[in-house]
């Protein structure tokens, strides 16, 4: 793969996620299920935050960061379905910047630390997807939920 086609990776996934979750207003952002649970705009805002975490962690000496309670927290104080949207966004276009400034080598050298420990780092566009994909889901359902529709993401 190219870093062309990873960049493309991630803005298939910008664009499935964001248009999974087109459904929602901001009136919607503080909904969830079950108290305790994440809300719609903390999904996102969590999905932002994982794009994150995988790029940089694939490339940082020690891997990906093991502070899953201080990542959670971070997520909790999230409140505006706006605010999550922009972060998500903006986590996809620095993952992209990050992903072309990186030669196609870069990719095949293994992950560190203990997370995707010595998977190459191209690696990490499946595991990507896989986890978007698991955020559209729930989020899917909280949309019905809410008694709306969701759209069909690959359209």
């Amino acid at each position: 793969m190219a870093n062309n086609t990873y960049a493309q990776c991630i803005r298939i996934k910008q664009k499935f996620f964001n248009t999974s979750t087109a459904v929602f207003d901001e009136p919607d952002a503080n909904f969830a299920p079950r108290p305790g649970m994440f809300t719609v705009a903390q999904h996102i805002a969590h999905a932002a935050q994982t794009v994150r975490w995988f790029i940089e962690g694939a490339f940082s000496p020690t891997g990906m960061t093991m502070d899953f309670e201080g990542t959670e927290k971070e997520v909790r104080q999230v409140k505006s379905l706006c605010a999550a949207r922009k972060d998500f966004n903006d986590a996809c276009d620095c993952a992209i910047q990050i992903v072309d400034s990186k030669s196609r080598s870069d990719f095949a050298e293994p992950i560190a630390g203990h997370i995707m420990a010595d998977e190459p780092r191209e690696a990490i566009f499946q595991a990507l997807a896989d986890h978007t994909a698991h955020h559209r889901g729930a989020l899917t359902v909280y949309a019905r939920l809410l008694g709306k529709v969701p759209p069909m993401p690959y359209m």
